[in-house]
């Protein structure tokens, strides 16, 4: 466990994020190893399937209580490691089946967004008359407006901005850099937050201890990545949305948004920094369900039945 991290660093190319989630995802695996007194060696099929279905089983029922993607993405972490303990001489070959032979059917559900209004009462929920509303609404804006991720916001830093084209230079996944734009709102929000709050927060650091980090918290530190989900959930939990906001809530209203504003997929794609059009392509499936539940919804004659359930005549 401890040399672990070299490996996925080193060999794998894996970013810190990614990482982090690894060697959590390892600590179910130790927890199910020490719950049946079983070694690292005692893996086959056998001991696998009992893994993921301890994984997948309700808390209630003594299991983990995970959803099936999250199983999945554990699996693939246990691939990983076993080959790592391949490398480091415990095995000759690794026991972990490989996904061709041995898959989980993950279901795929599709992201949760919000719609327009929604997304206006989240965005007008803080207090712009304090000192931390002001910071916080102009986090809401750069969620919704730029997209991006909780870790990408995380990470942000005031040389990275680009006044005068309305753009942030983003570090995503796998250290790869985008160029992420914000409108006009955001705009106003970021500008009086730099102006009338961030200075503020900034003499509350130690001396010495100055930070180029763009969001701060009351101390004049970098905001962490625990207070920016909570600030977006306690907000949201004053909008009215329907669910628990998270940061990537907004990320997919952002898409979902701006593919039904008429934007190029690809455009999307390229301003989320996706990698693959494929993982893009989920919004297309947004659109469309929502598409169906507003005929649905709205249509005087949607309620009637279609050609294909329509009772066929009965034969004279």
């Amino acid at each position: 466990m401890e040399r672990f991290p070299y490996y996925l660093r080193g060999q794998r190319g894996l970013s810190e994020n990614t990482e982090r989630v690894y060697l959590a995802d390892l600590q179910a695996f130790r927890e199910f190893l020490l719950k049946d007194d079983l070694s690292l060696r005692d893996m086959d099929r056998a001991t696998l399937r009992g893994y993921l279905a301890w994984l997948a089983t309700p808390l209630r029922e003594g299991g983990k209580g995970y959803e099936r993607v999250s199983v999945s993405r554990k699996l693939t972490v246990l691939r990983s490691f076993y080959l790592f303990l391949v490398q480091e001489g415990m095995f000759q070959s690794t026991p972990v089946p490989s996904g061709r032979s041995f898959r989980l059917k993950v279901a795929k559900s599709l992201p949760t967004f919000l719609g327009h209004k929604e997304a206006e009462r989240l965005l007008d929920a803080p207090d712009d008359s304090t000192s931390m509303g002001v910071r916080d609404k102009a986090i809401l804006e750069l969620l919704y407006s730029c997209g991006v991720r909780l870790a990408e916001i995380h990470g942000m830093n005031l040389p990275d901005i680009n006044f005068g084209q309305r753009s942030i230079l983003v570090r995503g996944k796998g250290n790869k850099e985008r160029e992420a734009l914000y409108g006009v709102p955001a705009e106003t929000a970021l500008m009086r937050y730099l102006n009338e709050v961030r200075p503020e927060l900034d003499e509350e650091a130690a001396s010495g201890e100055k930070t180029d980090a763009l969001f701060l918290n009351r101390y004049g530190k970098r905001l962490s990545r625990r207070s920016i989900e909570s600030l977006v959930r306690k907000h949201g939990t004053a909008a009215g949305t329907r669910d628990e906001v998270h940061p990537h809530t907004l990320r997919h209203t952002y898409a979902t948004h701006m593919l039904e504003g008429g934007a190029d997929l690809r455009v999307i794609q390229e301003l989320l920094g996706h990698s693959s059009p494929q993982t893009t392509q989920i919004y297309t499936h947004i659109t469309k369900n929502e598409a169906l539940h507003a005929y649905l919804a709205h249509h005087p004659r949607a309620d009637e039945p279609t050609a294909s359930s329509r009772p066929e005549p009965e034969e004279e």
